[in-house]
């Protein structure tokens, strides 16, 4: 069995109509639930180093999450340029390179993480991964590279809005 955790980035900010997709910052709701998330992760998950989308809202939103998760921030995490994508292909691709058995955590966006637990569960599991919304999954797999569909189970979804502030 393996473990896939997912996180969406947190609400990003429309500031700044001059910044790329890719130069949007976080919302100042997006910086008190990675806060939030980070605290209550910390608590419930293993610290795994993440891959992350090289986008500046998921940058700030490791940033964020590893600011009350100590034993995450003092691992090495990994910007990956194909996790910046928006179909989950291209994340089931990703997936299917990766070598060993160790749990991944990725943070990245969306459609394409809703629409990877979907996949992999087979299932309409969930109709949005939220912003900060963090999902964990199990895959009836011994290695990465048989990644393919109805093979998870959603153990755990976890969002900001389902914890109290």
């Amino acid at each position: 069995m393996l473990d896939l955790y997912l996180m969406r980035h947190a609400k990003s900010s429309w500031l700044g109509a001059e910044f790329s997709d890719r130069e949007r910052g976080l919302h100042s709701r997006g910086q008190e639930d990675a806060l939030l998330m980070g605290r209550f992760l910390s608590k419930h998950f293993p610290a795994v180093a993440p891959y992350v989308s090289p986008a500046l809202r998921a940058q700030l939103t490791w940033a964020g999450i590893c600011s009350t998760w100590s034993a995450l921030a003092s691992l090495d995490h990994s910007i990956e340029e194909p996790l910046y994508t928006f179909s989950y292909r291209d994340l089931v691709s990703w997936l299917n390179r990766r070598e060993g058995d160790a749990p991944i955590f990725l943070i990245g966006h969306n459609p394409a993480l809703t629409e990877l637990i979907n996949y992999l569960t087979k299932a309409d599991s969930i109709n949005n991964l939220p912003t900060a919304g963090f999902a964990a999954l199990t895959l009836s797999l011994s290695e990465w590279s048989g990644i393919q569909s109805g093979i998870g189970k959603l153990e755990n979804l976890v969002t900001p809005r389902g914890l109290s502030k």
